[in-house]
């Protein structure tokens, strides 16, 4: 009985072990990333009232570059 026991405790440890091995990666898309960022700076500088804000336009992607006139 005693080794039974023995051999779930040692299973039980092995198959805990196993599965704190598993890692998940998350990749977050660059272009989504940088939008919500400015989407957050918007609203923090709407939130101050007297501060000039500068204004970007966004690039879309895939579009060839236009010079500046």
């Amino acid at each position: 009985m005693r080794l039974k026991n023995l051999r779930m405790a040692v299973g039980g440890a092995a198959l805990l072990s196993i599965a704190g091995c598993v890692t998940i990666n998350i990749y977050f898309p660059a272009a989504a990333a940088e939008k919500a960022a400015d989407r957050i700076i918007e609203e923090v500088w709407q939130g101050q009232p007297g501060e000039i804000r500068p204004k970007a336009a966004p690039e879309p992607e895939g579009a060839p570059a236009q010079p500046k006139q």
